[in-house]
């Protein structure tokens, strides 16, 4: 079989850094990357709604070795798609992607050191394999073929259209029809003004409670100054930096003063809005800021777009669907000739692959994480989960980055596994994701856990994950062995400490059962 040092899984925003991180950083090992799908692009070739975009800025979204230059600081969905594949072919990774290649197994074999990955090939059905020395998912954190839908009373009963915006039908017709968006995440304050500035006749948001919307500025003035004066890179490097700071400040402060930030949010929302309306009903959520992710709207568009009678939002529940629209549980009716449900991902982790560890399987929820990227006791596999509470590639950077100087020490001891331990089994666990959002209590169960302190706690902190995975030990609380006999690796000089075997070497070797 076919064999890489490192296989990486998806050609995503993660995916595609991974391997820009590994080319730079690491020339000369061999990697692939199995990508499901027939594009490079993840979640932005994915999604192909109407007004799709970003809901961080991209100068975090975006990539650190790799400056954004678009004028828009909240960037529509095409342009990070562009953005994303331009990255792949400046970095000389875009070669290296191998589509319709759909990971379902892989099984570990510590007497080897090795992968055995079980591939699909989504077009043919056909089934191979290949080997690798070093797992790397990089499959986002919900499942591609479907998104969460649950199912409404008399749906059966409905004459118009309903969709989900994972698979928006390219041939929608929706100009000048009546819409409700059922949903009031990311995607329904995202589609409510494209749909009502595009054409539609009217638009309506329909939302069992309210979410935290913030109005930002669709372009960063700061960032605009400063690339007149300064290389891209270096103005990239600074707007980044700032918007880490105030990103992490902003999160802090609705932890330790929750209701200062109620405040602010509620006061720019009545100032978005037309005198007289009720926030607190449409608004003003039951729970605490970032206890869920708080939804950005560039230049207030959905406000602007309610403000002007083009949208409304309801808030109320669904008695069930009527052959014309939607009859709530205060008996009002909506009526709609397209209902759009926005009710949210369905997570998955690692893509959904079966894990093996010397043929026993690996249950990702009865595990611990460790530093967020590996799990206890599954050696030489690696995930890149973004935050939650900031822009996914702050994290994803750093998470190429610490895989990088695993790798690094691996090669410098001459040794070929790592296996992060877990915690003492008297140590209480948390779940992975600290958040009350629906789409993520769903899949908690599925989840890995979490510590209480490091290197098995979540921070969500990227100035604490950049000491951590950047400069901090790379190997604490982790076994580095080999399977077999222990051989001087190609860097090592002969006779020197890095090419001798240290003491817990070679009882991490006698644990593993090997013969040194």
């Amino acid at each position: 079989m076919e064999h890489v040092d490192v296989l990486i899984v998806g050609a995503g925003l993660s995916g595609v850094g991974a391997a820009c991180h590994l080319e730079t950083r690491r020339p000369g090992t061999t990697f692939a990357i199995l990508e499901a799908r027939d594009a490079i692009g993840g979640t932005w070739d994915l999604f192909r709604y109407p007004g799709v975009r970003s809901d961080s800025d991209m100068f975090t979204l975006g990539y650190s070795f790799e400056p954004w230059v678009g004028d828009k600081a909240i960037a529509d969905g095409q342009s990070i798609l562009e953005y994303i594949r331009t990255t792949a072919r400046t970095h000389g990774v875009e070669d290296r992607v191998r589509y319709h290649r759909r990971v379902v197994g892989a099984s570990w074999s510590s007497p080897e050191a090795r992968w055995t990955v079980d591939v699909e090939d989504t077009g043919t059905g056909r089934r191979e394999q290949l080997t690798c020395g070093f797992l790397w998912g990089n499959t986002g954190y919900y499942r591609y073929d479907q998104g969460y839908r649950p199912e409404f009373a008399g749906e059966a009963d409905y004459r118009g259209t309903i969709v989900h915006p994972q698979h928006w039908p390219e041939d929608l017709d929706w100009k000048g029809r009546r819409i409700v968006v059922i949903g009031s995440g990311a995607t329904a304050v995202t589609l409510v003004p494209a749909l009502a500035d595009g054409g539609a006749a009217h638009v309506t948001m329909l939302q069992r409670s309210p979410t935290y919307v913030v109005s930002r500025p669709g372009e960063d003035k700061v960032a605009d100054s400063l690339r007149r004066h300064l290389p891209a890179a270096v103005a990239h490097a600074v707007v980044r930096w700032k918007n880490v700071l105030l990103t992490q400040f902003s999160f802090a402060l609705s932890r330790r003063a929750p209701e200062v930030v109620k405040k602010g949010i509620r006061k720019g929302v009545v100032e978005a809005l037309p005198d007289g309306y009720d926030v607190d009903t449409d608004f003003t959520p039951r729970y605490g800021p970032w206890d869920q992710r708080v939804c950005l709207v560039p230049d207030g568009d959905l406000f602007e777009a309610i403000s002007a009678g083009r949208a409304d939002v309801v808030t109320d529940t669904i008695d069930t669907f009527t052959p014309t629209g939607i009859r709530l549980a205060s008996g009002a009716e909506l009526e709609a000739d397209i209902v759009v449900t926005a009710t949210g991902l369905a997570m998955q982790l690692l893509g959904g692959v079966a894990l093996e560890v010397d043929g026993t399987p690996v249950v990702p929820g009865d595990s611990v994480a460790y530093k967020g990227i590996m799990l206890c006791g599954v050696p030489n596999l690696a995930m890149t989960f973004g935050y939650t509470n900031a822009s996914w590639t702050l994290k994803a950077d750093l998470t190429a980055e610490y895989v990088c100087r695993l790798l690094d020490q691996l090669d410098r001891r001459g040794l070929r596994q790592c296996t992060p331990l877990a915690p003492d089994a008297s140590q209480p666990t948390e779940p992975f994701i600290d958040f009350s959002s629906g789409y993520v209590t769903r899949a908690a169960k599925e989840l890995p856990k979490q510590g209480v302190t490091t290197p098995w706690r979540l921070h969500q902190n990227y100035l604490r994950d950049t000491w951590l995975l950047r400069f901090a030990k790379v190997d604490d609380s982790m076994v580095l062995s080999n399977p077999g006999r222990w051989e001087r690796g190609p860097s090592a000089a002969r006779g020197s400490r890095a090419a001798r075997p240290s003491r817990m070497d070679r009882l991490s070797c006698r644990c593993a059962g090997c013969s040194s």
